[in-house]
Formats: structure tokens, C-alpha cells, sequence
């Protein structure tokens, strides 16, 4: 299945085939002077591959205190991200970082702890609300300045629970839903994210800089948002795992949306089991977003409970029978995991149904066309932002065409632009075909077949960054679990090319607890997470 043209910012058949790396916009929030350190210098940290878990140990012991694994991060985002490198993953610093891990300190020294995140230094997505000096633009030059009046209920969340936000992630602009011929990872306020595995390949997108801080140890864990592959395409690129939930275990309110029926924010973590701390703590009914009242029951404050090493013994997993493609190394990795899946107690069952899946792009297309410009109308009109609307955006755009659209356009913005409400006949039959059709052929084909996920490779290994000519991508498997609303659970599997590969699995609504224990146990007995060593070219 190909990675949809709306959503990774090209076709194949339009796409260029020139590896030219062009730098993006410099980042206005980055004004330290540029510094060099080699490839072999960024790969040594002292909080390298922390876990959430080792980290608490350390603070409990007295090794650290948050002030300090606030500070070692930070200087780690100033020697290989804002400079030396120059991942430019990180879209701006929260100013108060260092002030509320000292508060995180003096709690703890008083005996008190909010939980497992308590005192632990975390990421979010620059299209999160936070109510303090940081600003919320989804990457655009057209949102600068918009500093929101209230928390998003999920950052309420990281609060509530000890967790200290140390800065914001760069991302393609407008959670790649701008340009058919997009880069991945680039938005005109942020510039160009970078692949730590080989700097001139893509992070993926639009969670590119979540995905890369975690990676590049930036931080523990960060989090990210999905529409349609924006959390799994850019973990499985970077080498990370990444959980986009049953859309309505996480709360949307105070995210800029593209689609009602399909967002959903999610964990990044190095390890499955810091994704299921994330998850627990993210998790959460908002009276303010209405479908999170359907978790009511089905959702937990700790997942962490069901990681079990032997959770694939008796398991039926389907794989598509379709190959994903060609290439021999890509097929040799999908092998090798089907091997490890067995002798971990798992049936592999042989499944038909991406042709199905495939065939509701259009109708996919045209539900985040009217969601978009509905959701983004409502968002802009009550935030502190000089657009008010998306037809601002793309008049800011237009009379900041050298800045905001440097190397591609908005068509996106354009055609959602002209859309009509959502009591259109033409967007509920869309919306019918893509949502209520995928989730009748996933549930007939798990029910068929009694399995208890679907799985295969999740995405080829990162394309070139192409800035002119945009990305090329080629086979993926984020559109099932995306157009359904379903979760869908992402593990290193292996490297291809020194790249990283992923591994999906997929089930049905609120199936994270049985996907979870599937992932766990594939995870610690494959052990294929391996750190980046920021290789400066593929040739």
C-alpha cells in the first residue's frame, strides 16, 4: 500500500528523484552560534537510551535530581540539534523548564511524587496548547505569536502528573496537510528536521521532530499526533516505538486539528514500556471532546500491566498475503520477524485485504478535506493568532510566498478552502465509505479469521530529503488502523540500508492492552532498537 500523496506530501508519479538536500528556513527561536562536533562525539551522552523507570531510580537514590536531566538534556539539544549537527528536531525551548524541574525537586524532597513521571523531562508536538511562554503553531509562519490562553487537556496531564515539558518539536507544517509535493519533517517556521540515522534522509512526518528527539536521546519520551501515519511513520523511520491509539483514549481539545474522525495524539518512546507509562498517563475522558466519553471503561491509568514476555503464545496474527513490495532486504526483515513471532507461540495466518483498504483513499481524502477547514475555522477563531481562519492562512501564505512557501505550495490549504460544511451529502458518503467501510473489512477479516492482530512492515526504510521535488515514499501500512480510528502499535524490527525499519501491529478499538503485550514480547525478544549514529550521507 502507498503512503497516501496527502499525507507524506507526493505521489510516485510526480516525484523527483534528485537526493538534493536543501536547508529550510532558519529556525527564529535558535540564536546560539553554531558550533562543530562530529558524528562520533554526538553518539556518546551521559543519559544515553535512559528509560523512564532508570531514570526514577536514579532520581529516588539521590544520583540526580531533575534540575540536572533538565539541564544535561537541554545542553544535548544545544550541541547536536540547534548546533553541531543540526537535527533541527527541537522548535523552541520552554524558558520555565529549568524552574519547574526545581519545583519537581523540592516536592520529592518533601516526600512527595505525582507518579512515574514525576520530575521526568518530556516533548510535545508544536501543535499542542500550553498556557505558558511557548508558543503553539503547527510549524507555520502564519501562527507565530499564537500563545494559547489554556493547557490542552493532555498537557493538563503531563502536568498533573510530575512530567516537566522541556521544549516543543518541529513537524511539517500543518501536520503535512499543506503540499501534495512536500518534504516531510520542514515547516517554514522550523526548517528542515533531519534523520539522526543519515542526516540527509527524511524523519518522516508530521510527528518528524518527536520522533527524532526521542531517537537522538533529546529526552525520554515525547508526544506526537496522528492522522494517518504521522506517529508510526515517523517512529519506525527513527528507529523508536510509536502507538497511535483508538482514536478516543486521548483527548483532542487544544490540538490543531485536521480531522475529528481520525486525530489522535500518542506516545514516542525508545521502549515499549516507557510507551505504556506515556499511554497510561495521556489517557483520559475530556468533557470538552465528546468521543473520549466512549473510553468510559475501557481505557487505564497504567498499561504498563500488561507487558508479558509470553503474550504472543497462542496469538493469531494476520499477515497480508500481498507482498509489500520487491526489495529483498525489506522481505528478509518481514521474514525474520514472522520467525520470531513463532517461536515466541504465535500462528501467522495469511490475510487478503489491502486491496479494500486501498480503495477508500479518495473518500479518506475527502472526510480530512471538510474536517480540516471546519476544525482549523474553529481553532483559529478562538486563538490568539493574527489568521482567523484558513483563508487567512493561505492569504498570509501568498503575501509571504518567499519565506512561508519556499519550496512547495498549499494546494491542500486551497481545496480544503473551498469545501462546504459538514451537513454536505458529499462529505457524509465520504465519510461513510472511509470510516464505517474500513472498519467493517478489518473487523470481518479479524472476526474470519479469529485473529488478534494484523501485522507487517510499517513503512521502507527513509527517503532522501527532497526539497524541490518532495518526498518519495514507498510501501506503507498506516492507513487501515488510521481511516478506521484503530490502534495501531509500532517496533524496530531491523535496519535496511542503515536505516530503520518498523514493524506494525494492529487490532481493533480499545485493543491497546492486547497489542501491548503482542509488541512487548516481539520487542524483548528480538531487541532490535539500535541508536543512531548520525552517518552524515548514504553514499
Amino acid at each position: 500500500m502507498k503512503r497516501r500523496n496527502f499525507l507524506t506530501g507526493t505521489t510516485l508519479a510526480t516525484v523527483g528523484l534528485a537526493t538534493l538536500f536543501i536547508e529550510g528556513c532558519n529556525n527564529t527561536n535558535k540564536n546560539i552560534g553554531d558550533k562543530s562536533l562530529d558524528s562520533e562525539t554526538a553518539v556518546v551522552f551521559e543519559l544515553d537510551e535512559e528509560t523512564i523507570s532508570s531514570l526514577q531510580e536514579k532520581l529516588v537514590s539521590g544520583q540526580y535530581n531533575s534540575q540536572q536531566l533538565v539541564e544535561l538534556y537541554l545542553k544535548r539539544i544545544e550541541e547536536i540539534d540547534n548546533n553541531g549537527l543540526k537535527l533541527n528536531s527541537i522548535i523552541e525551548i520552554n524558558p520555565d523548564a529549568v524552574s519547574i524541574a526545581k519545583e519537581m525537586d523540592a516536592e520529592r524532597k518533601n516526600r512527595k511524587s505525582r507518579g512515574s513521571l514525576h520530575g521526568i523531562p518530556v516533548i510535545i508536538k508544536d501543535n499542542i496548547d500550553t498556557a505558558d511562554k511557548m508558543q503553539t503553531t503547527a510549524g507555520s509562519l502564519a501562527m507565530v505569536g499564537n500563545v494559547a490562553t489554556n493547557d490542552a487537556f493532555i498537557v493538563k496531564k503531563l502536568r498533573d502528573a510530575g512530567a516537566i515539558i522541556i521544549g516543543k518539536t518541529n513537524l511539517s507544517e500543518w501536520a503535512n496537510f499543506r503540499s501534495t509535493q512536500s518534504s516531510s519533517g520542514w515547516s517554514s517556521r522550523g526548517g528542515q528536521t533531519k534523520n539522526p540515522y543519515i542526516l540527509d534522509h527524511n524523519p518522516c512526518g508530521s510527528s518528524a521532530g518527536s520522533g527524532v528527539a526521542v531517537a537522538a536521546n533529546l529526552c525520554v519520551v515525547a508526544v506526537g499526533t496522528e492522522t494517518d501515519g504521522s506517529i508510526v511513520c515517523p517512529a519506525s523511520v527513527n528507529g523508536v516505538v510509536g502507538i497511535k491509539p483508538t482514536v478516543g483514549l486521548i483527548s483532542r481539545s487544544g490540538i490543531i486539528p485536521i480531522s475529528k474522525t481520525q486525530d489522535t495524539a500518542g506516545p514516542m518512546a525508545r521502549t515499549v514500556k516507557d510507551a505504556a507509562i506515556l499511554l497510561g498517563v495521556l489517557a483520559g475522558i475530556d468533557k470538552t471532546d465528546s468521543i473520549t466519553i466512549e473510553s468510559k471503561g475501557k481505557s487505564f491509568s497504567d498499561y504498563t500491566q500488561f507487558l508479558d514476555l509470553n503474550a504472543l503464545k497462542g496469538k493469531r496474527i494476520g499477515i497480508e498475503k500481498k507482498p509489500q513490495g520487491n526489495n529483498q532486504f525489506i522481505n528478509s526483515l518481514l521474514d525474520n520477524a514472522m520467525r520470531q513471532l513463532k517461536q515466541k507461540g504465535a500462528t501467522i495466518v495469511e490475510i487478503d485485504y489491502i486491496n479494500k483498504i486501498d480503495a477508500l483513499g479518495e473518500a479518506e481524502y475527502e472526510v480530512l478535506q471538510f474536517e480540516f477547514k471546519d476544525g482549523l475555522n474553529h481553532y483559529l477563531s478562538n486563538a490568539k493568532s493574527k489568521v482567523k481562519s484558513l483563508k487567512d492562512v493561505i492569504d498570509f501564505n501568498l503575501a509571504n510566498e518567499d519565506k512561508a512557501m519556499p519550496y512547495f505550495k498549499q494546494e491542500i490549504l486551497e481545496s480544503s478552502n473551498l469545501k462546504s460544511g459538514l451537513n454536505e451529502k458529499k462529505y457524509r458518503d465520504a465519510l461513510n465509505k472511509s470510516f464505517n467501510g474500513s472498519k467493517m473489512i478489518l473487523d470481518s477479516v479479524i472476526m474470519k479469521y479469529e485473529l488478534d492482530a494484523i501485522c507487517g512492515i510499517t513503512m521502507g526504510p527513509a527517503c532522501s530529503i527532497d526539497m524541490i521535488y518532495g518526498d518519495r515514499w514507498g510501501y506503507s501500512l498506516t492507513s487501515p488502523a488510521a481511516i478506521s480510528g484503530y490502534p495501531h502499535i509500532t517496533v524496530p524490527c531491523g535496519k535496511v540500508y542503515d536505516l530503520p525499519v518498523g514493524l506494525s501491529f494492529f487490532g481493533t478499538s480499545y485493543s491497546e492492552p492486547k497489542l501491548l503485550g503482542i509488541a512487548y514480547a516481539y520487542e524483548q525478544g528480538s531487541k532490535h532498537r539500535v541508536k543512531p549514529t548520525f552517518k552524515k550521507s548514504f553514499l
